[in-house]
Parts: C-alpha cells; sequence; structure tokens
C-alpha cells in the first residue's frame, strides 16, 4: 500500500465524523491501539524536541525501506504519533521525502491543534523525514 493510500484510509475513517469530540475519540483510540515503543527506546536520545508531550521515535532501516515505532506520553499526541507511523512506516526513505501528508489537513487535525500541539506535530514530522534523509545517505 503507497503512502497515499494509507493516507486515503484515514481520511475515508474520518469523513463520517463532523463531532470534533468523536474526531478526537478515534485519535485516542488510534493511539491507544499502537504497539507503542521498545523500552530501550524511550530514552532522551529518541524524545522529540519541540513537543510540549513526551514523544520518542525510533526508526530502522531495513531491505530498503525505514520502519518506525513510536509512543507518546498523552494521549491526543499518542494518536497523532500512531497515524505518522502507520502512514510512513515501511516506505522508501524517497517516499517518505516526497510524501505531502494532506490528510493532517483533509481530516481537519491542523486546525484543530493548539500551536504547541500543532509545532509538536511538525517536530515529529521533521525527525521522521530526517531519519529517512539519513538511511537515504548512508544508502546511496
Amino acid at each position: 500500500m503507497t503512502i497515499q493510500e494509507k493516507e486515503d484510509e484515514i481520511i475515508a475513517e474520518f469523513e463520517f465524523l463532523t463531532d470534533w469530540l468523536d474526531k478526537y475519540e478515534l485519535i485516542i483510540d488510534k493511539g491507544n491501539a499502537n504497539k507503542g515503543i521498545d523500552a530501550q527506546y524511550k530514552t532522551d536520545q529518541y524524545l522529540i524536541e519541540g513537543c510540549q508531550s513526551k514523544v520518542w521515535v525510533h526508526a530502522e532501516y531495513r531491505d530498503g525501506k525505514v520502519y518506525y515505532e513510536g509512543e507518546s506520553n498523552t494521549e491526543i499526541v499518542g494518536g497523532i504519533i500512531s497515524m505518522l507511523v502507520d502512514v510512513l512506516s515501511g516506505e522508501t526513505p524517497d517516499a517518505i521525502l516526497e510524501a505531502k501528508l494532506d490528510f493532517i489537513e483533509k481530516i481537519g487535525l491542523k486546525e484543530h491543534l493548539s500551536p504547541t500541539r500543532s509545532n509538536g506535530m511538525l517536530a515529529m514530522i521533521k525527525q521522521m523525514r530526517m531519519y529517512a534523509l539519513v538511511f537515504k545517505e548512508k544508502n546511496s
């Protein structure tokens, strides 16, 4: 499944929810369903700078693809990192670097996040892309 197809799946899940409380509930459910991050990566080294909440992201490069795992200590942010992991994991570095991540805007998330959470989400995306860039450079 491509990044765009994964994004379209998320957009479809949110499409029928008109109330933001329901959307937040779905985001929280996604975070709760997330397998999280291995305890060995819950260290400052994997902590995302710029997030008000604690968010850890770890990435591995296998067979030409990047695999992420992530977790947060808060429910909403946990759901956001879970969606980002679902969309970007298992993709090539180039695909990750080129991904528009339109689903964030299309589900209305961008406009419903506080400025600090929005900045945190951008920091998560930036870090995930940085991992992809490093793997691309190392393996080209």
